[in-house]
């Protein structure tokens, strides 16, 4: 019984040290950013952040780390890009795409969870691409709050689009090589 114990104090501690990495990850990849002068929405290293550690981490873990990650940073750690945290960012014009993060993480998972190989071979760019759909299914109705829907598009898709593809690539790649690399 004593083992039975240790056994799973020891999976509680492997789960929350990869949890608390994926958040340290987030908060590192929103650390790279391009700030547009036209748009309240910066080109960040987020979406590559999430897609990574949403394909990578077991699907419960994904969806922890990211909202620890949104809820930490609305706390007012200063875990979003420019170190920024607080509620302002949450409220404020990005907002949405903080919480399609989540989301994101969330249908990679449930994905995962039904299809357990699908986020190996190629099917994980669909799957990868449906994550990125997540994010701006709830960033450009949010953005649209701020911008009106006349300008969310040019404001907050369009230009989004090479970079997006980009860490959607990079994050693709990331994931195939560790997959070969571990097994």
């Amino acid at each position: 019984m004593e083992s039975l114990h240790a056994l799973v104090q020891a999976r509680l501690r492997a789960r929350g040290v990869r949890v608390l990495l994926a958040v340290f990850g987030l908060a590192l990849a929103a650390q790279v950013r391009v700030v547009l002068p036209f748009t309240p929405v910066p080109i960040t290293g987020q979406t590559f952040g999430v897609l990574l550690a949403a394909a990578l981490l077991p699907p419960g873990e994904a969806v922890m780390a990211t909202a620890l990650y949104v809820l930490a940073g609305t706390l007012g750690l200063p875990v979003f890009t420019g170190f920024g945290g607080g509620w302002s960012y949450l409220l404020g014009p990005t907002g949405g795409y903080l919480l399609g993060f989540i989301a994101a993480a969330g249908l990679l998972a449930a994905v995962r969870s039904r299809w357990p190989q699908a986020l190996r071979g190629w099917r994980l760019w669909p799957a990868l691409a449906l994550g990125n759909l997540a994010i701006y299914a709830l960033g450009l109705p949010w953005l649209a709050v701020f911008v009106g829907w006349e300008r969310v598009l040019a404001l907050g898709f369009l230009p989004f689009l090479p970079g997006d593809l980009l860490k959607l690539l990079l994050a693709g790649l990331t994931v195939q090589a560790l997959q070969r690399w571990h097994g």
